[in-house]
């Protein structure tokens, strides 16, 4: 009786936890996908996180955070090399997997299938199994190629939605624009949010 109720409870945590993979690649802009963590924890989402190596070092040049402090913010973390960490298996059931931000390298990679770390292989389960990819580039200008990337990936069911914060709600600091990406974010995936003023609100 009691084998029974253990794996009914496990059951239920599966189904009302949402499961979130975050990637942060070596793009400027880390703080958005520092922001996103902290959000999420807020939210009490289960998330699980891989950090690039050159991710590591953009973190402690553009931000104030340890990378170690980084990590703590998520449920579970992991190595960019760790291929058989069980996010990249499609066996494991995960709502989406947010890159964040996204440099062109990883987004040629996603584009082009080739998953040679944990990051660019999660973006790939993500796809084949048809769950939620956004994918959060930060680059300009733009070539042609990465344009084409870009709709390589949409075209599969991918979602881009690039650092470009609005100006509409009025900023008035950088944390707010951050925000405002962060809340985009938090509403494709359905997660209520007070991150940014919506339009004519």
């Amino acid at each position: 009786m009691v084998q029974y109720m253990r794996l009914w409870k496990n059951l239920f945590y599966e189904m009302i936890i949402m499961k979130i993979v975050v990637g942060i690649t070596g793009a400027s802009g880390v703080i958005y996908g520092i922001r996103l963590l902290e959000e999420l924890k807020k939210a009490d989402i289960e998330t699980y996180l891989v950090i690039s190596d050159i991710a590591k070092d953009i973190i402690e040049y553009e931000t104030s955070y340890l990378v170690c402090d980084v990590e703590k913010l998520a449920s579970y973390s992991y190595d960019e090399h760790d291929l058989n960490a069980i996010i990249n298996s499609g066996s494991f059931k995960f709502d989406a997997t947010i890159i964040i931000p996204s440099s062109m390298k990883t987004l040629s990679a996603i584009s082009n299938g080739y998953g040679d770390n944990a990051i660019t292989r999660v973006a790939d389960v993500t796809l084949k199994e048809r769950r939620t990819l956004i994918i959060v580039p930060r680059e300009t200008p733009l070539r042609t190629i990465h344009l084409e990337n870009m709709t390589n990936i949409s075209r599969e069911g991918g979602i881009i939605l690039p650092a470009m914060p609005g100006f509409y709600h009025k900023p008035q600091t950088i944390d707010e624009q951050v925000n405002f990406i962060v809340g985009k974010i938090f509403d494709i995936l359905n997660i209520n949010n007070n991150l940014f003023t919506k339009w004519k609100q």
